[in-house]
């Protein structure tokens, strides 16, 4: 099989983490024998901040991460007919251009034989409908939403034809534990500052209980303002600025416990869509404190982390994991147990091949009207 994906960013995680999942996936759909071919643009926002962060060789260095993969970087648009030469499947991620989706959605529509899906992993169904509402998926064969919730939403607003539940999932090539790294810190924190989606819980649920505990730790991110600089070194934390997810498993090597804080939306809008940190921090083995969030896909097995309503309730568990080392034990196992079992890129890659035989298979009826399938992960 010949499998295209349209990224914003593929060797930039610069406040981008679908890279990781899309590198991780591409890297078992090659290991499988299947043909891979990743599209990004040159000049993307990602890449150019990331270039302008630390420069060229890091992204050079991310290439290596994902051998056998074709890697198609354009200044404007793909040639289609070069790339999409016997393509089986097309992945569009939703943070290319609408135009650009629009453009392969019309290719599908005027006869292509590849199925096209477009690849949703953020939260504007609900805080900015009208920006994906206005995206044209008419040639589309479905979307893959990264959680249940988010699938419902395309299937209820009729803006795809099917929708499928495709969670993210650990690349465990990378993300393992790493036990000859020696503990410098408490505790790490790994998650970008974003548009003030979380500013309040990091706050509450970080800097505080750290400040009180007076632990030890690093922050690591990107478009941090200069108050919340302030607040991490008031709290005792140090800031690392951005950290290339390749070197991430490290950070979390260097800590003894790490957390979960969803951004807003996340939380409040579209329950049970966890941040992709929580599969890797778990996959790392590292005990994992999260701040309030519904699992209600029941994705993690009780134990696999702790639960803090609060912020006094995150200082307590926090508490308990670096006193408690058989409490922290059980919680690196179990957690690592249940994404290997269920949460890997290499069940990912798995599901997109079911996902896409199964619309294969229904070919046929393809004009029928919005499918409610969901790939249970």
């Amino acid at each position: 099989m010949k499998a295209v994906f349209f990224c914003h960013a593929f060797t930039s995680c610069w406040n981008n983490g679908n890279a990781h999942f899309l590198r991780g996936v591409t890297r078992e759909l090659a290991r499988s024998g299947h043909q891979v071919v990743v599209c990004e643009p040159d000049q993307g926002w990602s890449r150019s901040n990331a270039l302008r962060d630390q420069g060229d060789a890091i992204l050079q260095e991310a290439e290596t991460i994902v051998p056998g993969i074709q890697l198609h970087r354009y200044e404007m648009w793909p040639e289609f007919d070069h790339v999409l030469n016997g393509a089986d499947v097309v992945i569009v991620h939703e943070w290319n251009p609408p135009a650009l989706v629009a453009a392969l959605g019309r290719r599908r529509a005027a006869g292509a034989k590849f199925t096209l899906l477009f690849h949703d992993t953020h939260h504007r169904a609900v805080t900015a409908p009208g920006e994906l509402s206005a995206i044209d998926l008419d040639g589309y064969d479905g979307a893959l939403a990264f959680g249940e919730v988010l699938r419902e939403i395309y299937v209820k607003r009729g803006w795809a034809r099917r929708a499928f539940t495709w969670h993210e999932a650990a690349d465990i090539e990378l993300y393992r534990p790493m036990p000859e790294v020696e503990k410098q810190f408490d505790v790490v924190w790994i998650g970008n500052w974003g548009d003030d989606e979380r500013s309040a819980e990091l706050v509450e649920f970080l800097i505080q209980p750290a400040k009180q505990l007076k632990l030890s730790g690093r922050v690591y991110g990107v478009r941090y303002p200069q108050q919340a600089l302030e607040a991490i070194g008031n709290g005792g934390l140090s800031y690392g600025g951005w950290l290339p997810n390749h070197r991430a498993p490290a950070a979390f090597a260097q800590a003894r416990v790490t957390l979960h804080v969803p951004r807003g939306p996340y939380a409040r809008q579209l329950p049970g869509i966890p941040t992709i940190r929580i599969f890797e921090a778990l996959a790392c083995g590292i005990p994992l404190v999260s701040a309030p969030w519904s699992d209600d896909e029941r994705l993690f097995p009780e134990g696999c982390y702790l639960s803090a309503s609060n912020g006094d309730t995150m200082k307590s568990a926090l508490a308990a994991v670096l006193t408690d080392s058989d409490l922290a034990g059980y919680i690196s196992r179990t957690g690592m147990r249940a994404v290997q079992e269920r949460h890997t890129c290499r069940h990912r890659a798995e599901e997109l091949l079911a996902i896409v035989n199964m619309i294969g298979c229904s070919a046929q009826a393809a004009d029928l009207g919005p499918s409610q399938q969901r790939i249970a992960s």
